[in-house]
């Protein structure tokens, strides 16, 4: 099962290129809703991000061009649509500020329960000016300037390790360069942090990452890229899941050797829930046993990885407590309710904390699974679908966020003789 590259890379990438001192090429970038709307966002402050002829190599990957990224002084005056996307709400705010003119930032209904306030009020610290009518929330107005100013913010990023990335890859350009110190409960998604250090790097700019809690980034120029995004591995993991709950089979091919992406940390879930995973330069395969066990994990730092694992632990034969994660409250949707809703609602048992969900498998039946616009919530639901018949998900097409053509690459998954049987 292939799958296009990652979300979270893609927008990085994006960002940084727009800055640069060149034209840059995406390689197999994501083209989903959230990745579309950062392109947007960015031909709307001047950029031009325009499509090239691409190579897929699996005949089967919509928008398969790459994008190549020509940046130009950016401009303000204009509006842009976050959607539903923290890394579109969190990472153009710190770019907007070097426009000329104001850049007004609105989205989804639910964007607006989306907390913002970390990354409006270092942005002011630092010398912007932005009206957000003190909410701290979508919609406000960052003024440019045409100029930031920089230097040393501390930032509470217990919420979301976004409002320190967004931060970090607008800070090269800042007069001063930035200086990020968190100050707060750990930061969740770590290692998303090391992902934008890493694509800061792979651009030339100078980070210093060497001080818990702190990150340095120098004034310089941005260097222009030529790169090709990995797979998305949190978008693989509903896929690997299916061979978990049927007992078959699912290779993910060009699974990367070394990566920063959180999602990798489904090959040891998986593995400690009964699953054969092996991993090769081919890439990862998986493989269901008889028996699902239950765990007790920390995603505090693989977060997204949580509704598709809460899934597995529904139908697992023992209990499960997934720890680490009241960051999800503050999500697309508060996850941890939702999830706790939805599988209840089915016959489950999976009960909530501050910052847990408490699984106790029991035996589930068939009924509309609410996703609350949120497409980590559809996965889980596709998943409990695969063992439980008459699942019915409501608004599936909103995997469209981050990954286009779930629907059909789901049907052909389950239609391929390695995708497995059910069991019972």
């Amino acid at each position: 099962m292939a799958l296009p590259g990652s979300k979270s890379l893609t927008n990085r990438y994006l960002v940084l290129a727009a800055l640069a001192n060149g034209p840059s090429r995406l390689r197999r970038p994501l083209r989903s809703r959230d990745t579309m709307l950062m392109a947007a966002a960015l031909r709307s402050v001047g950029a031009s991000v325009t499509d090239l002829p691409g190579n897929d190599r699996d005949g089967d990957d919509p928008g398969c061009d790459d994008w190549l990224i020509t940046p130009a002084s950016l401009t303000g005056s204009t509006s842009v649509d976050c959607g539903l996307a923290g890394t579109v709400m969190r990472f153009l705010p710190p770019v907007a500020a070097l426009a000329d003119g104001p850049v007004n930032f609105f989205g989804d209904a639910r964007a607006g329960r989306r907390p913002m306030a970390p990354v409006i009020d270092a942005l002011r610290a630092l010398g912007a000016r932005i009206n957000d009518d003190g909410r701290g929330t979508l919609p406000f107005t960052v003024e440019g300037s045409g100029r930031m100013p920089g230097g040393p913010v501390t930032v509470d990023a217990s919420g979301s390790s976004q409002f320190i990335s967004g931060l970090l890859l607008a800070g090269a350009r800042y007069d001063q360069g930035i200086t990020v110190h968190h100050r707060g409960n750990p930061v969740p998604s770590e290692p998303h942090i090391q992902m934008t250090v890493e694509v800061l790097r792979d651009a030339g700019v100078v980070v210093d990452d060497s001080e818990a809690n702190t990150w340095r980034v120098e004034p310089s120029e941005v260097q222009c890229l030529d790169v090709e995004v990995e797979p998305d591995l949190s978008n693989a993991a509903a896929f690997l899941a299916a061979a978990v709950v049927t007992g078959g089979t699912v290779q993910v091919p060009g699974w990367p050797q070394h990566t920063t992406q959180a999602g990798d940390a489904i090959r040891d879930i998986l593995d400690a829930m009964g699953a054969d995973v092996l991993f090769e330069r081919s890439g990862l395969t998986v493989t269901g046993s008889d028996q699902i066990s239950g765990l007790d994990v920390d995603l505090h730092d693989a977060g997204e990885l949580t509704p598709v694992v809460v899934a597995i632990a529904a139908l697992a034969d023992s209990p499960s407590l997934i720890r680490g994660i009241g960051h999800l409250r503050g999500h697309e949707t508060d996850r941890l309710v939702a999830l706790s809703t939805e599988i209840n609602a089915l016959g489950g048992s999976v009960e909530a904390t501050s910052d847990s969900l408490r699984i106790t498998p029991k035996p589930l039946r068939g009924g509309l699974f609410h996703t609350y616009d949120d497409h980590r919530m559809a996965m889980a639901g596709a998943v409990l679908g695969l063992r439980v018949p008459g699942v019915v998900i409501e608004n599936v097409e909103t995997t469209d966020k981050t990954l286009p053509g779930f629907v059909t690459r789901w049907t052909r998954l389950l239609d391929n003789d390695h995708g497995g049987q059910r069991r019972g």
